[in-house]
């Protein structure tokens, strides 16, 4: 429970940091490069064995990190267009509802028992998503444009179904570290490919205060991974318990975050969305 604590709290940071780059007008891909290649570095430092770089792809879960690694950036991508076409409602709630995918997974895969009072909770945890993140005026897709928060919702279900399912059959228990800096490698890599795109055909600048916010960044963000891999390996919740307290506390923790530091409004439809959200993660944790 403590690893899953720390990776909604280090998750809900990751919004904080969000919110200063628009306020410092930070360009938010140069700062994602740099955040990638921070948090490679981090897990390289971080893992107590000795290696050899040349001896990663050998290891079982490198395809995995491969893929991984190019669904962070494409993911990241999907959110920032679905954002901009839809609004930030619609990819909040795009990317928390995704949390259904992981779920079927497991209960499918490794038989997974919920219960009913788990599955009352998972319920009303995809309705406090919804609820909080609803805005004035509801939610609303216009058909042209709805493959944007379709393909967030796919992609990031994707994401969170691959980490359970590479950390339980292929990542050794000391890996993590290893496991989740590979991940990151291959999203700065492609992040890179793209940012050299934007400054040698786009003539665009990279500044100091884009790489020192991707620090920034970089240290939370490995760390928000790290604790959500080791959280997977609770013994006392399973995945579906993990993705669906984690998920719903990081809206509701970003909310009230919005509120204390942002001063963001809230309408009655989200403050009931906040009280949903607690009591489905009492009832997921403790069934």
């Amino acid at each position: 429970m403590t690893s899953l604590i720390f990776s909604v709290l280090l998750s809900t940071l990751l919004f904080v940091i969000f919110k200063l780059f628009a306020k410092y007008n930070i360009n938010v891909l140069q700062a994602i490069v740099v955040n990638y290649i921070v948090a490679c570095v981090f897990g390289l430092i971080l893992y107590p064995e000795s290696y050899s770089i040349s001896d990663i792809p050998a290891r079982p879960w490198f395809m995995g990190a491969f893929l991984l690694g190019f669904l962070f950036i494409s993911v990241f991508n999907i959110m920032a267009a679905t954002s901009q076409k839809n609004g930030l409602s619609v990819a909040s709630v795009a990317g928390k509802m995704s949390v259904v995918i992981p779920i079927i997974f497991g209960v499918i895969i490794y038989s997974e028992q919920l219960g009913i009072i788990k599955i009352a909770g998972i319920i009303l945890a995809l309705i406090a998503v919804y609820l909080v993140s609803v805005k004035e005026g509801g939610i609303h897709i216009k058909k042209n444009q709805l493959i944007y928060p379709v393909l967030l919702f796919l992609g990031s279900g994707i994401i969170d179904t691959s980490l359970k399912y590479f950390e339980t059959n292929y990542v050794g228990k000391n890996e993590i570290p290893l496991f989740s800096a590979t991940i990151f490698a291959f999203a700065a890599i492609a992040g890179i490919i793209i940012l050299a795109y934007k400054v040698f055909v786009k003539n665009e600048l990279i500044t100091l205060k884009n790489i020192l916010g991707g620090i920034c960044l970089g240290i939370f963000n490995y760390y928000s991974i790290y604790y959500l891999i080791k959280a997977l390996r609770s013994d006392s919740l399973n995945s579906a318990a993990v993705f669906t307290i984690n998920n719903v506390a990081i809206v509701m923790l970003t909310t009230i975050v919005g509120i204390l530091l942002f001063r963001e409004k809230l309408i009655p439809k989200n403050w009931v969305g906040i009280f949903i959200a607690v009591i489905s993660i009492v009832l997921v944790a403790f069934s």
